[in-house]
């Protein structure tokens, strides 16, 4: 009987000193440890909002700015402008929805130089912001820019024949130089080639559906177009030839 009354005895001593073990919730439990607070980032679907290509005008010419990757908090990219494709990256931060990205050029082109511009998730067809040329003699720029995708077409432009089907010789044997060389040059600007010529680039950026996008399109031209091509560069070098004695 004793022997069961101190079993009894020892359990019970045993579980009061546990309960005296258990830490006391509260400013009393003397826990200093604070939790680490890390910062949510944006939702996915909001930094999808970055990507896209933008054009509008930048200073006398029109530019293209393409973001193809923003994660985390890096953004990467190509400014098509001049007759330059340029890649840019750099890093983006966020508060209340707005976007704010600062991406530099490499630096190994003259012409390089520091773009900030700013996105609003509640708007994001529109980029705003300006660019530093590295080159401190050559001007800023600001610059507001519209969301619009490339999208070939070949329903566009003054000659879209020569996208939609063969030329005969009788289509181009009577035009002149000027209007040949446009005429080719049209089938590039459809698929979105920067031109380097400033001629060339200032007759196809007051066109709506000009949207440059590369400087080598040769894998985007359809056969049509490429036999097309070789057609108009032979009439163009035949106005050269004999352009007195064509009556040009």
């Amino acid at each position: 009987m004793r022997k069961y009354l101190f079993l009894i005895f020892a359990a019970s001593f045993s579980l009061a000193c546990n309960d005296n073990k258990k830490p006391v919730s509260g400013k009393d439990s003397g826990d200093t440890t604070q939790t680490a607070v890390t910062k949510t980032p944006p939702p996915v679907n909001m930094i999808q909002k970055l990507l896209g290509s933008f054009v509008g005008v930048f200073g006398d010419n029109k530019i293209t700015l393409l973001i193809t990757r923003a994660q985390g908090d890096s953004v990467e990219g190509r400014s098509i402008v001049g007759g330059n494709d340029r890649p840019f990256s750099g890093i983006f931060t966020e508060k209340d929805g707005n976007y704010s990205i600062t991406a530099k050029e490499p630096g190994d082109d003259p012409n390089d130089g520091v773009f900030t511009f700013n996105l609003n998730a509640s708007n994001p067809d529109i980029v705003t912001g300006s660019w530093k040329p590295n080159n401190e003699k050559k001007p800023a720029k600001d610059y507001s820019l519209q969301r619009k995708a490339f999208q070939y077409r070949a329903d566009v432009g003054d000659y879209p024949q020569a996208s939609q089907r063969l030329l005969t010789h009788k289509d181009v044997e009577n035009m002149m130089k000027t209007d040949l060389e446009f005429m080719r040059n049209e089938i590039f600007a459809r698929h979105g080639f920067c031109f380097k010529k400033k001629y060339l680039r200032q007759q196809f950026e007051m066109q709506d559906w000009y949207v440059p996008d590369n400087n080598n399109i040769k894998d985007r031209l359809t056969d049509i177009e490429k036999k097309n091509i070789e057609l108009i560069k032979r009439y163009e070098k035949y106005a050269d030839d004999y352009g007195d004695e064509y009556g040009r």
